[in-house]
């Protein structure tokens, strides 16, 4: 793969991914008392915080993905947020729905953790801060 197919999928890859999370986010942001009903179905405490803390993760967070900022620590924390959550709302693995969605999120995790693993790749705010430093021309 040659380096501007390498930057084009590692971009599109951090896109797509956090394409899920910014929705989710903006489906939360727009349903308050149906998310924060559900969270505290689930049995976690203090309801209104999670739901401030999956907001920042969903929008706060992904949006940092896209850009390529501080990639690897972003990834790692939406990966962590990703199996605690399916840990969390998708525990029931004998209905299939949730099987589904717990493995979901668990192969998100595992994207990310690759994300985490390589970095922003050459067209993120990561890349072009390492090029910058190192006085290489971005063409």
């Amino acid at each position: 793969m040659n380096s501007t197919t390498q930057a084009f999928t590692a971009s599109l890859g951090r896109l797509l991914l956090a394409a899920l999370f910014l929705l989710s986010g903006a489906a939360k942001l727009g349903a308050p008392a149906g998310t924060l009903a559900y969270i505290a179905a689930s049995g976690m405490p203090f309801p209104t915080l999670g739901y401030l803390g999956a907001l920042g993760v969903e929008l706060g967070l992904a949006s940092l993905l896209v850009l390529g900022l501080a990639t690897r620590w972003v990834a790692l924390a939406m990966a962590a947020f990703a199996v605690v959550t399916a840990l969390i709302f998708h525990s029931g693995l004998g209905d299939q729905n949730q099987f589904i969605q717990f493995f979901k999120n668990i192969a998100i995790a595992g994207g990310l953790l690759q994300v985490a693993a390589f970095g922003g790749g050459r067209w993120s705010v990561d890349g072009w801060l390492v090029q910058r430093r190192q006085g290489v021309v971005v063409r």
